[in-house]
């Protein structure tokens, strides 16, 4: 708990403090130089000191130090060790001067193991501290012309030595602080504040280039003028005051340029621009920038610039303007030039005006305008071509043509060029009028106009004028439609052009336009014949021709005539028509007529097939007929008739009487009630079947088919039918039995006795009956009657 502590270290004096040590009652503190030769120095103190110094040390030397706390008995309790150098040796001033107002400068010899210096300047109760590494030192933030005592010390890592004896020396004198103008480009005008102790300025003035000899004035005055200067030409100036002793204080140095001399050659010319004037002159020396002004009334125009020309935008048309140039530098201005008059290009015309004084001739006029020498007129049409007129006068004439937009623009002229442009006018003339237009027949009330289309035109009116009136058609296409006209009419028709610039131009040529006949009305169709149909019409047109045509599913069918009938021959049976009329004339063709519907009667079938069903029920059944939609057959004889009718192409007539001819006829009906009556060959129904159909028993197993004859003329033909075997017999004409010599017997048979016909198959018709034959022994036994077949 025992330490060792430095608070301060000299050349010769290390200052040390420790804590109170407890039961401690002195310490004893030795110090030993390190590597250098000499005694050590031993110092005892109290216990109420805690602190100690140690002097006659030596310079920049490093000593041991040990520190012992001792009782009463001389005890050694505690003790502790550091080691401590010494500072440098004390440095002695060699010369201490000034040559800046803010500066003292020291120059002393060097002091063996400094490190550094501190020098120190003490100026009543103020003092400014500067280190340094080595002689000589500066010290700097002083006041000028102000006496200062300065000392120095030694230093190095133990700490600083005393300060060395003192040294007076004075600040020098401040700078004068100089305000420099040129007031005229070759003079430079210099002034400054009073500088404290001073008793004179000196200044001087050169050319900062080293060209010429340098003017110097001493003066006790704060300013002065030096002339019979460079203009535009950098100087510099040097300054300094002194002291009353002649001893010079800091010098102050500043660079002016003198004003620069007015420009010369003034030259101004315009460019393409000609609202814009470029002006230019010879550079001056020493100029950075130069000012234009342009004065025209209370109108002023500046322009500023680093090159030796201008330009002058936005000069007002037909105005004189002064124009000056003035240079500049940093030093001022120079005298502006004198004045060159610059007259600027002319306004653009006004109250221009165009009139068409006659058909392709065009007047433009104008009024004239301040400095207009000559004008000139373009005139470019809207298809690009252009010309012009130069002309001293304030109008001109141009050639025009129609449905041209003309493009109208005046330009006053002078030496200094074109005037802007003004108002462009245009001026349209009136549109072309169609040369060729066609009118093509659309139908007896409509025609079809079409034409090339027109320059200039931006609508078309089509105008036709008949004795009921006029129809007009407006459109911007080139054709038109012209509907609701009279039909075989002649009409005046007339196609004028139109724009919205100029209007219609209504010398346009017309033509004679004839529309078609009227549509006939057919008033009535009759037959004539089978397939002659003749259709009459009401004729209201001259010189027509009028063609009928029936159209239908089975053709086309025509007639021509120039009265009011024709024939159409020919038709087809079971056809529907729609006949209708046109008029045909030089002028075109009628509208068709209302369609009138035509039918022809129904086609009777080709073919007709009777079929006997029964003794007494027919079939009938015959091929479809064009046309028909109900069919009513007959069957008709002295006996009787029989009749049916119906949607079908068959029928079953009934109530037929056997062994009778009939005719036959048919009636094919259309929908509409037509009828064709269709006759047919002949029909002989079937003979009749006998009655009284018996069997016998014959011996040796014969069987007898007897029965009752309908007509001794007619021949039967008799069938059995059985499990055992089948049985045909016919007997000679006129007889009314039939034997079957072997038939065996046990078995049941089906017995039909028919009619034979000359034609066809047998008569199926006739009745069935069933006879059981029984077997005695092994010849025919009872022949017993069973009753009819199922099927009757």
């Amino acid at each position: 708990g025992f330490s060792l502590s430095i608070y301060d270290v000299t050349s010769r004096s290390i200052y040390l403090k420790w804590p109170k040590f407890s039961g401690a009652s002195s310490y004893r503190v030795t110090a030993t130089p390190v590597n250098t030769v000499g005694h050590s120095l031993l110092a005892h103190f109290s216990d109420v000191t805690l602190k100690g110094t140690l002097t006659s040390l030596i310079p920049n030397t490093i000593y041991a130090i040990q520190a012992e706390a001792m009782d009463r008995n001389g005890i050694i309790l505690a003790e502790t060790q550091i080691m401590q150098s010494t500072a440098p040796d004390i440095p002695v001033i060699d010369q201490a001067y000034s040559k800046l107002s803010n500066s003292i400068t020291v120059e002393w010899r060097a002091v063996p193991g400094a490190t550094s210096y501190l020098l120190t300047a003490q100026d009543g109760n103020s003092f400014i501290e500067t280190v340094v590494t080595n002689t000589p030192g500066t010290v700097m933030g002083l006041k000028p012309a102000t006496l200062y005592r300065i000392t120095i010390r030694s230093v190095n890592s133990g700490g600083k030595s005393q300060p060395s004896p003192f040294r007076k020396a004075k600040t020098v004198l401040a700078a004068p602080v100089l305000s420099v103008s040129s007031p005229s480009c070759n003079s430079i005008a210099v002034s400054w504040k009073a500088v404290y102790m001073a008793a004179g300025f000196s200044v001087s003035l050169m050319r900062s280039d080293g060209l010429g000899r340098m003017l110097k004035e001493n003066t006790t005055n704060t300013s002065l003028i030096f002339t019979n200067l460079d203009p535009g030409t950098l100087y510099t100036i040097k300054a300094y005051a002194w002291n009353v002793n002649g001893i010079p204080g800091d010098d102050f140095t500043y660079n002016q340029r003198t004003s620069p001399k007015a420009p010369a050659d003034v030259q101004v010319a315009f460019n393409s621009g000609a609202s814009r004037a470029i002006i230019s002159w010879m550079p001056t020396e020493g100029a950075s920038t130069y000012s234009v002004t342009a004065s025209s009334g209370l109108l002023k125009l500046k322009c500023n610039t680093s090159s030796a020309s201008c330009m002058l935008p936005s000069l007002q048309c037909g105005s004189e303007y002064y124009v000056s140039v003035t240079a500049y530098n940093d030093a001022g201005s120079s005298k502006p030039t004198d004045a060159v008059s610059l007259k600027t290009i002319p306004c653009a015309p006004v109250n221009i005006s165009i009139e068409e004084d006659e058909p392709g001739h065009l007047l433009v006029s104008w009024s004239s305008v301040n400095f207009g020498h000559y004008y000139v007129v373009f005139v470019k049409s809207d298809d690009g071509l252009e010309v012009h007129c130069n002309t001293s006068h304030t109008q001109c004439h141009f050639q025009s043509d129609c449905g041209f937009t003309y493009f109208i623009s005046v330009f006053a002229y002078n030496k200094a060029g074109q005037s802007p442009l003004g108002d462009v006018f245009n001026y349209t003339t009136a549109p072309c009028c169609p040369s060729d237009f066609r009118a093509v027949l659309v139908s007896s009330d409509t025609v079809q106009v079409t034409w090339a289309p027109v320059r200039g035109a931006e609508m078309y009116e089509t105008r036709a004028v008949g004795w009921s009136g006029v129809v007009l058609c407006n459109d911007t296409a080139t054709a038109c439609t012209l509907s609701a006209l009279q039909c075989n009419t002649q009409y005046h028709v007339t196609v004028y052009s139109f724009s919205e610039a100029r209007g219609s131009n209504m010398s346009c040529a017309s033509k004679y336009v004839a529309t078609a006949p009227c549509s006939p009305e057919i008033t009535n169709i009759s037959k004539e014949a089978l397939s002659v149909i003749s259709v009459h019409w009401q004729s209201n047109n001259e010189e027509a021709t009028y063609v009928v045509t029936a159209r239908g599913g089975a053709g086309l069918w025509h007639c021509t005539s120039s009265g009011n009938s024709c024939t159409l021959m020919n038709l087809p049976c079971g056809s529907a028509f729609s006949v209708s009329a046109i008029a045909r004339s030089p002028a075109g063709q009628s509208l068709p007529s209302y369609s009138v519907p035509l039918e022809t009667a129904p086609c009777c079938p080709n073919d007709l097939i009777l079929t006997q069903v029964t003794q007494s029920v027919t079939n009938i059944s015959w091929s479809v007929g064009m046309g028909a939609q109900t069919y009513v057959t007959t069957l008709e004889s002295p006996k009787g008739q029989a009749k049916c009718h119906t949607l079908q192409n068959y029928c079953l007539l009934g109530c037929i009487t056997c062994g009778t001819k009939y005719t036959v006829s048919l009636k094919a009906i259309s929908e509409t009630g037509l009828t064709s009556s269709c006759i047919y060959q002949g029909y002989s129904s079937g003979a009749c079947c006998p009655s009284g159909v018996k069997l016998y028993r014959l011996s040796n197993n014969g069987i007898r088919v007897y029965w009752q004859a309908s007509d001794e003329m007619i021949n039967y033909n008799t069938d059995l039918h059985g499990s055992k075997g089948n049985f045909t017999c016919t007997p000679s004409s006129g007889l009314s039995h039939c034997d079957i010599t072997e038939i065996p017997c046990g078995d049941v048979y089906t017995v039909v006795v028919s009619p034979v016909t000359d034609k066809g198959p047998k008569l199926t018709f006739c009745p069935k009956k069933i006879y059981s034959v029984t077997c005695s022994g092994s010849s025919v036994g009872m022949v017993i009657y069973r009753g009819k077949s199922n099927a009757e």
